[in-house]
């Protein structure tokens, strides 16, 4: 009898992984010769990948990774929506953590946080957004398919040819997504282009501007979300900043969870979350505004007495609601008819020359990740009809929502436009999902140089005997007095989990509870007159009249714990909620949690 070949280990797990590969339908030939663990995730990243960006595949990282669904060759893709942004050398990494560990932090005066525009996208440069390129019916769907893929990487390879990747930020490389943009821009007749208040020049590319202005035709509406996370004197100051550099813009200001801004603030309680409850989304500020700007851009062609009507409705029944929040939001009010588009939206279709078709506005919501363009479309609505999450990309393709019979909304996934932000600014943005940042520590040194973070969370340095005594700070100093602060441990040794606590910090700058606003250009010399502004009181007043008075509010401090059980539990639903909800955009009826805490459903999600 001959004898038995010894069998690894290695050699079982091969084979394994050959025949759950040979499972899901994929060809033996894609496999290569590496059984690494992270060229296991490499070689999942390009069987799944079915972007067009073939020639840069070897320099773009992508995000957001998901599990396939299903077999056969027609099966939808989860992936085919994911975020594919230009990778990281590892030398550059490397270079960027020495740098966290021996720079040492010096704040930064207030004329530093002012940012122009002209210095981010640079406009008329190669710092555009890809254009469906000129098609006719006589193109079959392959032949449409590869001039847009060839157009595509003519636009990659013009961006990266004039300016080096130490220069450029993060922006969008998946071709998918782009066409995303492209049919929401043909079938929409007023555009909202939504940014955050704390920094709007991040979110407003010029060349988007004078697209749908220009070539289009079409009204532009620029939505300075998340108002009350911003003082109001600064919110009227980007107002008029950008009515006088763009001014065939329409501006409205807007919050799905105002405050009163007159309400004492205690700027050293990060911690302390607010739980509000009570008629959360009916109490959005800036509904009406944007009625009136669409009212004056349709000019009487679209009937829009409906959506006024909903928006009495809803502040009556703001005022009504006793806040106990056992009511339920989703019984109150019709139902909002939602679209799921598929593939079959995509299709090539010629831009829609008919405006207000049937007598419905169509209204695209336009903007990049974490501005709250999901959480708009629930404040217009009055409840929660899109799922939302904090992780950028969580919004994968297009859905359309009738807010009103003659009111249609649509809902665009995120979009990053290529500019020379520091990419550290685009982490502390929102843009980049946190969870999967290589090296936070510089974004956690660029917020601590621009807001007293060492004070505001009351950190001990790491190496300070007397804690009276005054000593140097580093990015990475910060990181390690927050993990021992917070009692983030590694699992093994037991040292202090330095990139656990960059993540947590970084997470506490997206909510905006360590909040760094940017200004517009001379507003540190004319602060005084933007804080006298007639407008400015407005704003105030405005925000008083529909904040949460009326509703409970409690305030509750994260108990510091060395396991840090709860804090895991809630950064992983801030991460993952939603995730399944893609194609189920209301919540249910009769949840439990819901008529606890309606704002429990978003977690500690965008404003």
């Amino acid at each position: 009898m001959p004898r038995k070949k010894p069998f690894s280990v290695k050699q079982k797990k091969k084979q394994l992984q050959d025949k759950r590969e040979r499972k899901r339908g994929f060809q033996d030939g894609l496999r290569s010769s590496s059984n690494s663990r992270s060229g296991s995730r490499e070689r999942r990243e390009e069987q799944t990948d079915t972007s067009d960006g073939e020639s840069v595949t070897h320099h773009i990282r992508r995000l957001n990774q998901q599990p396939a669904q299903g077999l056969g060759p027609r099966v939808y893709d989860p992936n085919r929506y994911r975020l594919h942004f230009e990778r990281d050398s590892r030398e550059d990494v490397e270079r960027r953590k020495r740098a966290a560990r021996e720079q040492v932090l010096q704040p930064v005066s207030a004329e530093l946080l002012e940012l122009d525009i002209q210095e981010v996208y640079q406009p008329d440069s190669v710092l555009d957004f890809p254009r469906r390129p000129p098609w006719n019916y006589e193109m079959t769907k392959e032949q449409l398919m590869n001039q847009e893929e060839r157009s595509f990487q003519d636009y990659l390879g013009k961006i990266h040819g004039a300016h080096t990747s130490e220069k450029l930020s993060y922006f969008e490389h998946n071709l998918e997504t782009w066409r995303q943009l492209w049919r929401v821009l043909e079938m929409s007749d007023i555009i909202l282009l939504i940014t955050d208040i704390r920094h709007p020049v991040v979110n407003f590319p010029p060349a988007f501007y004078e697209y749908v202005t220009g070539e289009l035709g079409l009204a532009l509406v620029l939505v300075l979300n998340k108002v009350d996370l911003a003082p109001p004197a600064l919110v009227v100051a980007w107002k008029h900043y950008f009515h006088q550099h763009y001014p065939q813009l329409h501006i409205v200001l807007f919050t799905s969870f105002p405050r009163d801004p007159r309400a004492p603030q205690d700027p050293s309680g990060v911690l302390k979350k607010s739980r509000r409850r009570g008629r959360g989304w009916t109490r959005a500020l800036g509904p009406e505004q944007l009625l009136r700007a669409c009212e004056a851009i349709t000019a009487g062609k679209v009937d829009l007495s409906s959506w006024r009507e909903k928006i009495a409705r809803d502040v009556a029944g703001a005022t009504w609601g006793n806040g106990s929040g056992e009511e339920e939001e989703e019984d109150d009010g019709p139902a909002v008819l939602v679209e799921q588009q598929t593939d079959s939206a995509m299709e090539p279709t010629s831009p829609n020359q008919e405006r207000y078709k049937d007598g419905v506005v169509t209204i695209g919501c336009v903007g990049f990740p974490n501005v709250g363009k999901s959480s708009l479309i629930n404040g217009l609505v009055g409840r929660k009809v899109v799922s939302v999450s904090r992780t950028p990309g969580h919004t994968r393709y297009f859905q359309t929502y009738f807010l009103t019979p003659t009111v249609k909304l649509c809902d665009c996934p995120g979009l990053i436009f290529p500019s020379l932000l520091p990419r550290q600014l685009q982490v502390l943005a929102g843009i980049y999902p946190i969870a999967q940042i290589q090296e936070p520590y510089t974004a956690v040194g660029y917020l601590a140089s621009r807001i007293p973070l060492q004070v505001l969370l009351h950190l001990r340095h790491p190496e300070a005997k007397d804690p009276s005594a005054e000593h140097p700070w580093c990015a990475w100093d910060i990181c390690e007095a927050w993990a021992e602060k917070r009692g983030y441990k590694t699992a093994k040794a037991a040292r202090n989990d330095v990139y656990r606590a960059a993540n947590s910090l970084l997470r506490l700058a997206v909510d905006g509870r360590l909040c760094l606003c940017f200004h517009p250009p001379g507003y540190s010399k004319q602060k005084g007159t933007w804080e006298s502004h007639p407008e400015t009181s407005e704003l105030v007043i405005s925000q008083g009249r529909v904040g949460p008075a009326g509703d409970e509010e409690e305030e509750e401090e994260e108990e510091l714990s060395s396991s840090c059980e709860e804090e895991v539990e809630e950064d992983r639903d801030a991460d993952e909620e939603g995730e399944g909800d893609e194609d189920t955009p209301t919540s249910v009826p009769g949840s439990s949690l819901a008529a606890r805490n309606p704002y429990a459903l978003l977690g500690e999600d965008e404003c």
